[in-house]
């Protein structure tokens, strides 16, 4: 009986445990990469909320663009292919200088990607990675589009 009794608060604490673990599945860190990339290059100009506020609007001739209006000035579509060539350094931005400032540097280019071969054990195109970063950051700001 006493064995009995044992192995039955084992197998619960066992279940409990093992829900738990479900549980703490269920509330995984979800990562944003468009976010992530939106943080990383544009947060400073164009702020938080994508309106053109940011930390650093004192310091620039041109005030940002609002991000967050793009698809209404364009007949409330989002112009896809013209944030992408503006991302990745085919379309020039007035307010954003040469492709040399250090707010883009070479951040999309498939040559600064290169140093990311070392620290991956898996291989991969240089260009497909750059690629997906535009792709997330872009999706980012589709997805805050103001309605």
């Amino acid at each position: 009986m006493k064995n009995t009794s044992i192995a039955i608060l084992v197998a619960a604490a066992l279940m409990m445990g093992a829900n738990g673990v479900a549980v703490a599945a269920d509330k995984k860190v979800k990562v944003d990469l468009g976010k992530r990339e939106y943080i990383n290059s544009c947060v400073l100009c164009h702020g938080a909320d994508g309106k053109g506020n940011g930390s650093v609007v004192e310091l620039l001739k041109k005030k940002p663009t609002d991000l967050t209006t793009l698809s209404k000035k364009n007949s409330g579509v989002f112009p896809f292919d013209r944030v992408y060539a503006m991302v990745d350094g085919r379309e020039m931005v007035m307010g954003h200088g040469d492709r040399d400032m250090p707010a883009w540097g070479n951040r999309y280019s498939t040559d600064a990607t290169k140093a990311a071969e070392y620290y991956v054990d898996v291989p991969y195109d240089m260009e497909m990675y750059a690629r997906s970063r535009i792709l997330a950051l872009i999706d980012y700001l589709n997805r805050i589009q103001a309605k």
